[in-house]
């Protein structure tokens, strides 16, 4: 990936992957844009990486659900080509999709579908135009099971990844989904999900997750698994009966 006098813009980005996005960026000298809705935790963390890296770090508070939220961001991505953008921002749904309310249903399916492809579309034209550019939008292991509404939306993000790594490679624009499996973040504790029952095995560090998709995303890869042991176990269930992936996506919404 490009580094030097350059600019990452970053969804979600006060915890979780997308504060370990920030911070990797950071690391490599790209000056920041960070997106989120909560302004004082934003600040907070503007404050920290400016203090770490002396680099220009500018927020967003927006919420990207709502319209005026979502065009602020889009307005700054054609503005100010970035180098790097990170759809990051999204959120899981706890109940089953037959209970869950279908308002739930559709801002899930806007934030990790809607956004996502709409910020890729405002910044597309920058990076084409520069001639360089990473998209990394951030899926899940779930893509590649059925996982209800949740596995479902991860896998648009990552066959219009797939799609669009083809098409603009050679405009020298690399897009990437990166896709871990359970992480040690807020995300489930925001869900409230049950988690007792998961191996610790089976829990990744978000700096392992953002080394990784950096690393991939820079080669050019369509998909990054982080960890051996998902890349081992999405090979696995490509190869074993459909009825035996089915019964073991069942335990997860």
């Amino acid at each position: 990936m490009a580094r030097g006098d350059e600019t990452a813009l970053v969804t979600g980005a006060t915890s979780g992957i997308g504060r370990e996005f920030a911070e990797q960026l950071a690391q490599r000298g790209y000056g920041l844009v960070l997106v989120a809705r909560d302004a004082e935790r934003l600040e907070r963390v503007q404050s920290e990486l400016i203090s770490r890296y002396a680099l220009p770090v500018e927020v967003i508070v927006a919420d990207l659900l709502e319209a005026s939220g979502l065009e602020s961001v889009e307005q700054r991505l054609a503005a100010r080509p970035v180098r790097v953008l990170v759809n990051n921002a999204g959120f899981g749904l706890k109940e089953p999709f037959e209970a869950q309310p279908i308002e739930q249903e559709d801002r899930h399916l806007d934030i990790h579908v809607r956004v996502p492809m709409r910020l890729m579309h405002a910044a597309l034209p920058g990076m084409v135009a520069q001639g360089a550019g990473n998209i990394i939008n951030v899926a899940s292991v779930a893509a590649f099971t059925p996982r209800g509404s949740y596995g479902a939306v991860k896998s648009w993000v990552v066959s219009f990844s797939r799609w669009a790594n083809n098409r603009y490679r050679a405009n020298g624009v690399h897009v990437t989904a990166v896709c871990p499996g359970f992480v040690h973040t807020e995300f489930h504790q925001r869900l409230g999900a049950g988690l007792d029952d998961i191996p610790e095995w089976m829990w990744l560090e978000p700096g392992q997750v953002v080394a990784e998709g950096l690393a991939d995303a820079g080669r050019g890869r369509s998909v990054s698994i982080p960890s051996l042991r998902y890349k081992a176990l999405i090979g696995l269930s490509r190869l074993a009966p459909s009825a035996i992936t089915q019964r073991a996506a069942a335990r997860g919404r």
